[in-house]
């Protein structure tokens, strides 16, 4: 199938077509229509996001393997987990991910930030994203050093601090770690309470808190159904995308610039549909090649967790809510009418970021506690009271792939990470379980334990936690760096975001980090695209 598909039936035209309205689109959606300068077309391939559960925080679990919401990837089987495919969550639906997400609002270390400026990404050291990071922020606590007040992106504290979360931040400062009461202020390190992206018990995905004020400007339209089929280039500039909405092929045409922000896995493969990628991959199905870029969908990473289940001594834990009529009755009433109680928890209540080895600069491992357990995220809870902690190695050295498997937009593309194929990553997995098993020990969790259920007691040496690991390990959510920024052969775009060797082109999302940052990934995103969004406009002077 060549590039040059059909014509469309229906032409517009725009200054700006962004493709995507997750974290990334959303915001530049709002920005560069702000001024009302500038028209501005959002394309999303899913629904609005009017799905009940979208805004309410525990929502996520019903959303987990919801097909009108996400896109349901898996990945090839993967060698290094016992040739598991893994299951890969993406939102599909205004908002994107951040619709769906676990609402965590983590930035990584400082130091992340200051490594891809070291790797010749210029302007994006700590010191020149953290004004972007305030520019977002509504942070409850108010303004300071390292936060910012009064930004679309509300920022809030755990409305829900239950005996079990506290119980384990206790623990870990047992064991040496200092109580952190802010893991986005001076430094990561230590063990304390989370922060989510809500406000008064409801959701703030970048739909809402970006889109909220915007979707009744004159010069913004948001199109969502609508499937991007392919970028047209005349010559080496891009001139239009492709879509299919309603069973139509349209096209809109752009007079300044086409912004990709489909993420880590949509991003590239439309850049592959539409002849931009590998030129081996793009002739095997019958694309013509505008541009061999072998980099598109290379360096694929991602955070791999590996969960520990303990079984509670006391029934205190969402488990026993759920597993009991009345208590999931009360807990529903007491939602509609305040919205707090166990409905308003993120994926995350408490957590802890440390050092696996003393000659770290920095910690290596992040620790998500949940006051409820189940076999596998996304299905049922235990029927016995339990509760959750993950290991999470925060800058895995594993790198994968994304390539499309047809020409077909509709199909899913070909995910392959490589988790757990170099000596280290398996080295911080099995010492970030050693470390995490002793804080489950400490005696401020004694009380509520009875034992561990998963891997168990007789998983005890670093050969038995590995396998445990290669059996059990799935992904945290954190695809990032298939469009990687940089200024090496494989490096996609450049340090304003611009697709190299194309003009009128720019990736803005978790595609074009350069490696993955030292926790969650949505705040982020929503930083990469205010930063992206003032040079988009400074460039359309």
């Amino acid at each position: 199938m060549s590039t040059k598909a059909s014509l469309s039936t229906e032409v517009c035209e725009f200054d700006y077509v962004v493709v995507g309205a997750g974290s990334a689109g959303c915001v530049l959606a709002n920005r560069l229509s702000a001024d009302g300068k500038h028209s501005v077309l959002l394309l999303e391939a899913g629904p609005r996001d009017t799905n009940l559960w979208i805004h309410v925080p525990l929502g996520y679990g019903r959303l987990f393997k919801e097909k009108t919401v996400n896109w349901m990837y898996q990945t090839e089987p993967e060698p290094g987990l016992d040739g598991r495919s893994v299951f890969q969550p993406r939102g599909k639906v205004l908002g994107g991910s951040s619709s769906i997400n676990g609402l965590l609002y983590i930035r990584g270390q400082h130091e992340d930030y200051d490594r891809w400026r070291q790797h010749g990404n210029h302007g994006w050291g700590f010191d020149d994203v953290l004004p972007y990071f305030k520019k977002a922020e509504d942070q409850v606590r108010g303004a300071d050093d390292f936060h910012g007040a009064g930004g679309p992106l509300p920022v809030s504290d755990l409305g829900h601090p239950d005996p079990l979360s506290r119980a384990f931040i206790t623990a870990a400062a047992e064991t040496g770690l200092p109580v952190n009461p802010d893991f986005n202020g001076a430094s990561q390190e230590g063990a304390g309470f989370f922060q989510t992206t809500t406000r008064h018990g409801r959701r703030a995905s970048a739909a809402v808190a970006y889109l909220g004020s915007a979707r009744g400007r004159n010069n913004l339209r948001i199109e969502t159904s609508a499937l991007a089929q392919r970028i047209v280039f005349e010559g080496r500039r891009a001139a239009a995308v492709e879509y299919r909405r309603a069973g139509a092929l349209k096209t809109a045409r752009a007079r300044k610039e086409i912004l990709i922000s489909g993420g880590a896995f949509n991003s590239p493969q439309l850049l592959q549909l539409s002849g931009v990628g590998p030129a081996e991959l793009l002739r095997k199905h019958r694309i013509d090649v505008v541009l061999d870029a072998p980099g598109v969908g290379h360096d694929l990473q991602d955070h791999l967790q590996v969960r520990v289940v303990m079984r509670c001594s006391q029934a205190i834990t969402l488990n026993d809510v759920v597993n009991s009529p009345v208590r999931k009755i009360l807990t529903g009433l007491r939602y509609a009418a305040f919205r707090t109680g166990p409905l308003t928890i993120a994926a995350g209540t408490s957590g802890a970021f440390f050092k696996t080895n003393p000659r770290l600069a920095t910690p290596d491992i992040q620790i998500h506690f949940l006051p409820f357990s189940t076999d596998k995220m996304g299905e049922k809870l235990h029927p016995f009271s339990g509760f959750t902690a993950s290991v999470c190695q925060l800058r895995p050295e594993s790198r994968g792939s994304l390539r499309i498997r047809s020409a077909d937009p509709a199909a899913p593309p070909e995910i392959r990470v490589n988790y757990l194929s170099t000596e280290v990553d398996r080295s911080a997995n099995v010492e970030g379980l050693k470390m995490l098993r002793k804080i489950l020990q400490a005696p401020a969790l004694k009380p509520y334990v009875v034992e561990e259920v998963d891997p168990g007691a007789r998983v005890v040496t670093d050969e038995a936690l590995l396998a445990h690991c290669r059996a059990r390990g799935s992904t945290i959510y954190h695809p990032t760096s298939t469009c990687r920024m940089g200024n090496d052969a494989l490096a996609v775009v450049d340090q304003r975001l611009r697709l190299r060797g194309i003009e009128g082109l720019r990736v803005v999302d978790a595609s074009v980090m350069p490696d993955l940052v030292s926790g969650n990934t949505n705040a982020v995103v929503i930083m990469i695209a205010e930063k992206a969004s003032d040079m988009i406009l400074e460039d359309a002077r």
